[in-house]
């Protein structure tokens, strides 16, 4: 495994990660560290890992899909998806499982072309529908039951990447990157 952070993940979470053509992520708790920041004219903060971007990016121009389905809707997320160019997005989904089935229905997938990373038991239905769920380090412990892999990082502090460059390094891909950024 070209990346020493992924930990070694079994033979199954490569299998399963090998055929991912979606990755969906959720957004607090998992591109943030869940906390809800308000200033005092009552907008909302949110603090996203520049690493966790990139790794995104790096997915879509490697051929795989993102998407963020979210339960909360916040212009911040909207900003941030915008500048990763990340057209699959749904904020103000408390039933997550409906847009997952519209969105993979959509670009014809079947579940186990899909990865979901999510923290909390709105997470849940998703997480247990999908190929490959993965939950962040600090995810609700009923997550972590139901993931096929958690990462190291917490949310927010990495995750996202882990779980990029675990799709990436599945899909054969890690080696020629390594080469191309070396």
């Amino acid at each position: 495994m070209p990346y020493s952070h992924i930990h070694n993940p079994p033979a199954e979470v490569l299998a399963r990660a090998a055929r991912v053509k979606l990755a969906i992520f959720d957004v607090d708790g998992v591109l943030t560290d869940g906390r809800l920041w308000y200033a005092a004219d009552g907008s909302e903060l949110k603090a996203f890992h520049s690493q966790d971007g990139l790794g995104m990016k790096r997915l879509m121009f490697y051929g795989v899909e993102v998407g963020v389905i979210t339960a909360r809707q916040s212009h911040v997320v909207t900003e941030r998806t915008a500048e990763l160019g990340i057209v699959h997005v749904y904020q103000g989904q408390l039933r997550k499982l409906e847009c997952y089935e519209h969105l993979i229905a959509a670009l014809a997938l079947q579940p186990q072309d899909v990865c979901y990373v999510g923290d909390d038991v709105v997470d849940l239905p998703v997480m247990r529908r999908v190929g490959l769920a993965i939950a962040p380090a600090n995810a609700h412990p009923w997550v972590h039951e139901h993931a096929h892999w958690r990462t190291h990082a917490r949310g927010g502090e990495g995750a996202a990447r882990e779980v990029c460059d675990l799709l990436i390094a599945a899909q054969g891909k890690a080696e020629a990157e390594r080469a191309y950024w070396s």
